[in-house]
């Protein structure tokens, strides 16, 4: 009998609209509620589709917004107004104005940035809302923790720049305690030498909430994959956050055949078939977001059953073994990402598999991947 499926797509993705929701209030469970949760929703809100979980988000009373870019930001803004909208990564030149246009808060990570942003107020007459960013050992975007106080006070005498927060990155929370602690305390030195602020100061990410502290220096947390049921390492996972899975990945059997032992399959003969074979050439490749990673080595879930992937990811098809499994036909659903309590394949499973990240993994489920929605409901 021919497995039925509600989709008539060659690959898709579906989203649990409700099973994201519930992960929300799951975390907004876990934190004070004088604490702000900023829902970091950039790169496609990580894959799982911008406008839709956005306004679930919104619909869940989340305080701000975060995304990388200006254009992301701009999709926000055109959903609604009245939520902040902070951008994570620096402002192009050719981008300024679409801060004051869009209603947005820039990163500052250095005076010449902050030179910049205040230029632009009082060309417009508008004073700029910014964050400033602190390097507490990353190394990537913010100002150096020990000269962080100086851009303080030289921001302090900028008339046109509204400094509304402050925050840093937890470069290994997830991995190194005893570093996440030591970037905490060089943050925390930096708000002690500022004095009082009325800042929203943010430092936890995901990652991060496993140790976040109570202290009243920190009024906000960012999160991210959480959001979307991913543990970012399962190893150690949060244990006050408990989220399921959103998302999950599929394509269908374009082809079924039988071949001899001895064939190579895919390209460069990655791999050899050892045995008299069954093999089903499924519908989705890297073109699709399948992880590359996953040639000779992943699964597939097909009638409940994990069917070996042969051969390199293709960009269109992948290749599984059929050999021995359950009786399926052309049509029949592959699943590459599961949520299926009774047979689950997890992202970070999948991740770790590919020698990926879940964040890369869910990021690269491309455009021509339909996205599917369940548990929707009105504004």
């Amino acid at each position: 009998m021919k497995e039925k499926t509600t989709d008539l797509h060659r690959c898709w993705a579906e989203i649990d609209l409700a099973a994201f929701e519930r992960n929300v209030r799951s975390i907004q469970s876990a934190i004070p509620p004088e604490v702000h949760y900023i829902a970091v929703v950039k790169a496609n809100a990580y894959g799982h589709g911008l406008p839709q979980i956005v306004r679930r988000l919104m619909q869940c009373g989340v305080d701000y917004f975060a995304v990388a870019n200006t254009t992301e930001a701009a999709e926000i803004r055109q959903m609604g107004i009245g939520w902040p909208i902070l951008i994570l990564s620096p402002v192009l030149p050719e981008e300024m104005d679409c801060l004051i246009e869009d209603d947005l808060i820039s990163t500052v990570s250095c005076a010449e940035e902050a030179v910049q942003l205040n230029a632009l107020g009082k060309r417009r007459g508008i004073p700029m809302k910014a964050h400033l960013k602190v390097d507490t050992g990353m190394g990537r975007l913010g100002i150096w923790y020990e000269q962080a106080l100086a851009l303080i006070h030289t921001i302090d005498g900028m008339p046109d720049i509204s400094l509304e927060g402050i925050y840093t990155h937890f470069s290994s929370a997830d991995t190194d305690a005893a570093y996440t602690a030591k970037q905490r305390e060089r943050f925390i030195q930096v708000l002690e030498k500022a004095g009082q602020r009325d800042w929203l100061v943010h430092a936890d990410n995901s990652a991060g909430l496993e140790s976040y502290t109570s202290d009243t220096s920190f009024n906000a947390v960012r999160m991210g994959l959480l959001q979307f049921g991913v543990h970012p390492y399962p190893d150690s996972a949060l244990g006050r956050v408990s989220v399921e899975p959103v998302i999950s990945f599929h394509s269908r059997i374009g082809l079924i055949k039988n071949l001899p032992a001895g064939t190579p399959i895919s390209y460069n003969k990655t791999y050899t078939l050892e045995k008299d074979s069954t093999i089903g050439i499924l519908t989705a490749g890297y073109g699709d977001g399948v992880p590359l990673g996953l040639s000779n080595c992943g699964h597939v879930l097909i009638r409940g059953q994990r069917c070996p992937i042969l051969g390199r990811v293709t960009m269109d098809q992948t290749v599984v073994d059929l050999t021995g499994g359950r009786s399926v036909q052309v049509g029949d659903r592959a699943t590459f990402i599961g949520n299926d309590p009774e047979q689950p394949l997890p992202v970070a499973e999948v991740s770790k598999a590919a020698t990926s990240i879940p964040w890369e993994t869910l990021c690269n489920i491309t455009k021509r991947v339909v996205r599917t929605y369940t548990g929707m409901r009105e504004m």
